[in-house]
């Protein structure tokens, strides 16, 4: 008897990054799955398409009894029938009020959907007959992960296939032969996954290869991620899938089958239009967008990065040192925290000058108008969508290029947690430059529920593993905060240098004026206008 794969993900693997190597699907064919999938389809026009997509999906492998496929008329120009030749749960549901787009009718047919699974089809992609079962495949191992199915793209006759024809050969296996794949165009995606071994090396860039079309994951990663935002008509799945990595997913690209894409994409036929759309779209929501980065001067809707700052012990001086510095350096696009008891600040009559809470009054006069400040009592609440969370101590004063050289160097060495002890640093946590990335503590904090501190940075080196180095690259020593801080031995080094500098003044002074009397003396006329004087 084949072996069941059940839903329980307790001991589910820890994938390190993108490795996802450690993951051993079941061959096709010799598992028995439990999980049932809803299949959403978003459909807008040409019927003739969804038809062919539906009797692919009519012999699947996949156990009909945990599949229902869901079709969305988003708006079509004539309203769309369901098919004779489509599978056994088969909906047709019209896009909610309130929007449009494939974005929002895939929400739309997620909400009226009842699967453990979503895999989302598009309605022009006729799929091979174990589409479905080999991504499901990855979802009874773990339920953090995103599975991409693979595709070719080819011309489209609607003439030349029938429905009845589509459905007897898929479900013969022979859905390979239904098109010449000579003639057929490979996917971008492709190359990218090549390159980085199935992307098992892939790390941060996992999520740029899934981008519609086929693709599915765990309801309730579909949710924790936010689903699609339905104000994006172009792009959206490019955002979605940046969301899903922020909550830690894994990216499998699922090769042991493929699919047909009825005729070639807008992205093919007009890239350069289509990429000057999305461009201000896409670019406000990720900050990991290529595009956005060639216009680092600008501050967008969603920051680079969250940064920390306890403020509330110090004084106007330090506290200015280190956020100055930070709103003034090359990375405008953060969001500064700073943490005090704000609380206690009152209006009412007070000595100004004598005031014990006037530094406190001060640093939030300071700094409330600059929109990029945050005033925080506790920790803030994270945003899933900001890819790092830096935290800073005050009164150290970043070099201008500070966030960008650490997420340039947590980004190398591919680290979920970066910590950069500063000059005069006495225990981990003070006076420590520490930079977490979101997507790694997310998947830290899912495996292990409840996890803060110590132990979950354990878990965040497990899975995504810490990077540790000296923090003064980072920062700019003051003088004074190198004497404070310079031995007595450094002190007395100090002051033999300065002694021997004011001695070399001294004879430096003498000397000149020594050459300024002989300069006197040697001009022209001097001894007789001498003899001169002495003669009266």
């Amino acid at each position: 008897m084949p072996p069941r794969w059940g839903a329980d993900f307790t001991r589910q693997p820890r994938v390190l990054r993108n490795d996802h190597g450690v993951l051993v699907p079941p061959v096709l064919g010799g598992w028995e799955p439990t999980l049932s999938v809803s299949v959403v389809v978003p459909a807008h026009g040409h019927p003739e398409k969804l038809a062919m997509v539906l009797a692919s999906l009519s012999a699947q492998s996949y156990p009909s009894r945990l599949m229902e496929v869901v079709v969305v008329d988003d708006g079509s120009p004539e309203p769309l029938e369901l098919p004779r030749v489509r599978p056994e749960n088969t909906r047709l549901l019209v896009s909610a009020p309130g929007g449009w787009g494939s974005g929002h009718a895939f929400n739309t047919g997620v909400a009226a959907s009842s699967g453990q699974v979503i895999l989302r089809l598009d309605a022009d992609m006729l799929v091979y007959r174990e589409h479905v079962e080999s991504q499901m495949r990855w979802h009874h191992l773990l339920d953090y992960g995103v599975a991409m199915g693979h595709k070719l793209f080819v011309d489209f006759d609607p003439e030349a296939l029938s429905p009845e024809y589509v459905a007897e050969q898929v479900r013969a296996g022979r859905a390979a032969d239904l098109f010449d794949r000579e003639t057929a165009d490979t996917h971008w995606v492709e190359r990218l996954i090549n390159k980085h071994d199935r992307l098992r090396t892939a790390d941060r860039l996992s999520y740029k290869v899934f981008i519609g079309a086929t693709g599915s994951l765990h309801r309730t990663l579909f949710e924790a991620a936010g689903g699609m935002d339905a104000d994006l008509i172009l792009g959206g799945d490019s955002e979605f899938a940046y969301r899903v990595s922020q909550q830690g997913a894994v990216f499998v690209p699922d090769l042991d089958t493929s699919s047909w894409h009825l005729g070639r994409s807008q992205m093919q036929t007009r890239r350069d239009a289509g990429t000057r759309y999305r461009m201000p779209f896409v670019a406000n929501r990720v900050p990991d967008f290529h595009l956005r980065r060639k216009r680092p001067d600008r501050q967008w809707e969603v920051p680079f990065a969250d940064v920390l700052l306890d403020v509330g012990a110090h004084t106007l001086e330090d506290v200015d040192t280190t956020v100055s510095a930070l709103l003034d350096g090359t990375t405008p696009d953060v969001r500064l925290w700073l943490r005090g008891p704000w609380g206690v600040l009152d209006e009412g009559r007070r000595s100004p000058l004598d005031d014990e809470r006037l530094d406190l009054r001060l640093v939030r006069e300071t700094f409330r108008g600059d929109p990029r400040v945050r005033f925080t009592e506790g920790d803030p609440e994270e945003d899933p969508r900001v890819p790092f969370r830096l935290h800073v101590p005050v009164g150290a004063a970043p070099t201008p290029t500070m966030v960008a050289d650490l997420v340039r160097t947590v980004n190398d060495k591919k680290a979920g947690l970066l910590c950069a002890p500063l000059p005069g640093a006495t225990r981990a946590g003070d006076g420590v430059l520490r930079l977490e990335r979101t997507s790694a503590f997310a998947r830290a904090r899912h495996l292990e529920p409840g996890a803060t501190g110590g132990d979950l940075d354990r878990v965040v080196e497990e899975v995504h593993t810490t990077h540790w180095m000296p923090g003064e690259p980072f920062v700019v020593r003051e003088t004074a905060e190198e004497e404070a801080g310079a031995s007595d031995a450094e002190a007395d080094a100090l002051r033999r240098k300065l002694a021997e500098a004011r001695a070399e003044v001294e004879r430096q002074t003498a000397r000149a004026k020594r050459a300024e009397r002989k300069l006197r003396w040697s001009k022209p006329g001097t001894v007789e206008r001498v003899l001169r004087r002495f003669a009266r």
